[in-house]
């Protein structure tokens, strides 16, 4: 929201929950007539081993960004944690988010991820649901009592000098910062700038779970279209109230001092909170567990791409397992910022799970309407639409990424 603005950050998470609506009516009607209720089935009977092979990979790349998004946040709120704890800093290696996020894959994640059946999905899922809702909660409740600007560490120096700092805070802001500008805390309702192209990206990622939608509509009871539809249509009214609230109140807090992960931002404000420390272990504890369930669907569908007629092995289950968490370590490590990754697949892998694969097989699979039907016509533009966000969003990353590049070297 920092950098689209409150209404132009509306505008587009109104559209991108929309278009995704679109996406599970294009996909139900499509598993419906074409026999199959497996996301890559119905890739491989729309255009042979090509359909099954893009909705595959497309289903591994967002599965891969999803787990790197969890592990970031290991890596930027584990040391927080410890610090918190330990009284540690950040040159003690324990306090360092490279190590922990591989200490944490190897200790917790590793062992999880290698059972053959993970019993602990459902729980998982509520869990993460509570925490989320707690987050937001505390997110709320945090906008009333920051001020803005904000005070740098302003549970220390409430500590120390609590009458003093509540009766003369605007002073102490005036003399504390280096420039005081009351446009720093007044919100703007359109921005544009080089970071607005991460928008349409990074929530169209956050709205996938399509493939996920036939699974679920294969296990409702007495299931029809119409209900699964219903159940979509409550599931994405709950995460756009909750998207929409927790950039918002996120967004008034801290305006342009937001950073990509929202919960690492209130470490400039409080070094030791006990309420966001709480957060912290809650959604540390929710986002470690659901790796191995991320990491599951990514596992199966190698196997079933390079090794399916062949028996379960222990060796090969292992190896694979291994190579998907150390690639998404390297990423975690490596990829300077989350929204670098959430850009990228959200331009590529999202894009074709919501706007390109659906709208391509529901044209392909469903003979019953003709071309010129009002359906079909609807979906061969939803199609352009799709090709045109991911190609433009892609280009105007890469040229984001190449700019920062010579920035940096002529920085050097």
């Amino acid at each position: 929201m920092a950098n689209t603005g409150i209404a132009l950050f509306v505008i587009l998470l109104v559209a991108v929950s929309i278009f995704s609506l679109y996406s599970v009516h294009l996909l139900l009607k499509t598993a419906n007539e074409g026999g199959s209720l497996v996301y890559e089935q119905l890739g491989y009977k729309a255009f042979g081993m090509p359909g099954k092979l893009a909705a595959s990979i497309s289903i591994t790349m967002q599965n891969i960004g999803a787990m790197s998004s969890y592990l970031y946040i290991v890596k930027y709120e584990l040391p927080i944690v410890i610090q918190a704890f330990m009284g540690a800093t950040n040159g003690e290696w324990y306090a360092n988010g490279d190590y922990l996020v591989i200490l944490v894959s190897v200790v917790i994640i590793l062992p999880l991820s290698l059972l053959r059946n993970l019993g602990y999905l459902g729980y998982t899922s509520g869990f993460s649901l509570l925490c989320m809702v707690f987050f937001l909660i505390v997110v709320i409740y945090k906008k009333f009592q920051i001020p803005c600007p904000f005070i740098p560490n302003m549970d220390v120096i409430l500590n120390e000098t609590v009458s003093k700092v509540l009766n003369n805070t605007v002073g102490f802001l005036n003399t504390t910062a280096v420039v005081y500008n009351e446009d720093v805390c007044t919100p703007k309702y359109f921005v544009f700038n080089s970071q607005t192209v991460y928008a349409v990206p990074i929530l169209t990622f956050a709205f996938v779970c399509h493939p996920a939608v036939l699974p679920m509509y294969e296990e409702l009871k007495d299931r029809s279209r119409r209900k699964m539809q219903g159940v979509a249509n409550v599931s994405f009214l709950a995460m756009f109230i909750m998207y929409l609230l927790a950039a918002l109140f996120g967004y008034l807090t801290f305006n342009v001092n937001v950073e990509p992960e929202l919960l690492h931002t209130y470490s400039k404000v409080y070094k030791s909170d006990v309420i966001l420390l709480i957060v912290r272990l809650a959604v540390l504890t929710a986002v470690t567990l659901t790796v191995p369930v991320v990491l599951f669907p990514i596992r199966t569908s190698v196997n079933q791409l390079l090794c399916a007629s062949k028996e379960f092995s222990w060796i090969r289950h292992t190896i694979i397992t291994v190579v998907l968490l150390a690639s998404t370590n390297c990423l975690v490590i490596f990829v300077p910022t989350i929204r670098d990754i959430f850009g990228f697949i959200g331009a590529s892998a999202a894009a074709m799970l919501i706007f390109i694969l659906p709208s391509a097989f529901y044209i392909k699979l469903v003979k019953k309407e003709p071309m010129k039907s009002v359906q079909k016509i609807g979906a061969s533009i939803f199609l352009c639409s799709g090709f045109f966000v991911m190609i433009g969003s892609l280009t105007l990353i890469t040229l984001d990424w190449i700019n920062n590049a010579s920035q940096a070297s002529n920085g050097h």
